[in-house]
């Protein structure tokens, strides 16, 4: 519960920001058909290219590292509560729902024998992939169709790295996903 509650206040706190990251991922969304023809006018010339849509940017106000912010900020969190999840005796063993220790994978919780093979059921982990595509579903895309299908692989890449984190920190990473959904619909719904 406390890592719930520490998620929870983290992401109140930095509300604010996700806010404006989500802001300018939708001006960038916008920007797309006049970046394309900017790309298409200055494929030859890079330097020129890149001078144009960085003024492009600035004639809309539009910060294009703005959606990184937030998930810049919650990387030390992150660390922190890997490295509090991994060492310290009190929190060893520490049961939250059906996991069992809080500070291992939570396919150990969950085990499965398959002759001398012992597997488990990452549910936790599943969860937070799941909640991952949802998040970038209604994220607005990028108009590049490498960044998109980049941008929809990320939740696998997370949930295959994920699968042998601490539960603690795959039960951070997913109540800030759910939080995450809940902020973007209601910042869809507000600013329609």
């Amino acid at each position: 519960l406390d890592i719930i509650l520490l998620t929870i206040l983290i992401k109140l706190l930095t509300a604010p920001l996700t806010h404006k990251s989500f802001a300018s991922m939708k001006q960038m969304q916008k920007l797309q058909p006049q970046m394309e023809r900017i790309k298409e006018k200055f494929k030859d010339d890079k330097e020129k290219l890149n001078k144009e849509i960085m003024e492009l940017y600035r004639r809309n106000k539009v910060n294009p590292l703005g959606g990184c912010l937030p998930m810049l900020l919650q990387f030390p969190v992150f660390i922190g509560l890997y490295n509090a999840l991994l060492t310290p005796i009190e929190l060893r063993h520490a049961p939250f729902m059906w996991i069992k220790d809080l500070s291992r994978p939570d396919w150990e919780s969950l085990p499965i024998t398959v002759g001398d093979w012992t597997m488990g059921i990452p549910i936790l982990t599943l969860l937070m992939g799941a909640s991952m595509f949802v998040q970038q579903w209604m994220t607005p895309s990028a108009g590049d169709p490498n960044q998109r299908r980049m941008m929809y692989l990320m939740p696998i890449i997370f949930t295959a790295m994920f699968i042998i984190f601490p539960s603690g920190l795959v039960i951070y990473w997913l109540v800030n996903n759910i939080l995450s959904i809940l902020q973007q619909y209601l910042i869809n719904r507000w600013e329609g």
